[in-house]
């Protein structure tokens, strides 16, 4: 169950350039398909080895990515409002490489869960298209950091210039 109207969710997705070809119509549709979850700080939305039933856009605060060796947990990335989280091991149905958790001291996230999906796909295919371009311009923002990050780091430790 959503608190946020079809109007704001309308508004949340228009501010945020996510399925932004989707009418008032077609959202007030995908918020039938949407759940409204609230965290608190430290709060865990998927864990390192979970497979993913669940992807979530961020409505409010910050999400934490961690990672750990078994002893030491280390932070690898944040992500605010207006991200989608959770879609790589919802589609490809491999084991998380992330711990996710609230940074924030509230965060709010709308989840769309597989049984969910699988129902949009079928009873409203062009919401569906549009989610999955969402997530695949989540994915391709997230390998440019990545390659950016590498390629500064190879930089770093050669040097411009040399082989």
């Amino acid at each position: 169950m959503l608190n946020m109207t079809a109007a704001e969710l309308f508004d949340y997705f228009q501010e945020n350039a996510i399925c932004e070809s989707l009418t008032r119509p077609d959202v007030e549709v995908m918020s039938e398909f949407l759940q409204e979850k609230q965290l608190k700080k430290g709060d865990v939305i998927f864990d390192m080895g979970d497979v993913g039933d669940s992807m979530f856009f961020i409505v409010k605060g910050k999400v934490a990515f961690t990672t750990t060796d078994g002893q030491d947990e280390a932070e690898v990335g944040v992500q605010g409002p207006g991200n989608l989280i959770g879609e790589m091991s919802f589609f490809d149905r491999k084991p998380r490489m992330l711990k996710m958790s609230a940074k924030s001291k509230e965060v709010t996230l709308l989840e769309i869960k597989r049984p969910m999906y699988d129902r949009l796909k079928v009873e409203h295919p062009y919401i569906a298209v549009n989610l999955v371009e969402n997530a695949v311009v989540s994915l391709d923002h997230l390998v440019r950091a990545l390659s950016q990050d590498v390629s500064h780091f190879e930089h770093y430790m050669v040097g411009f210039g040399r082989h």
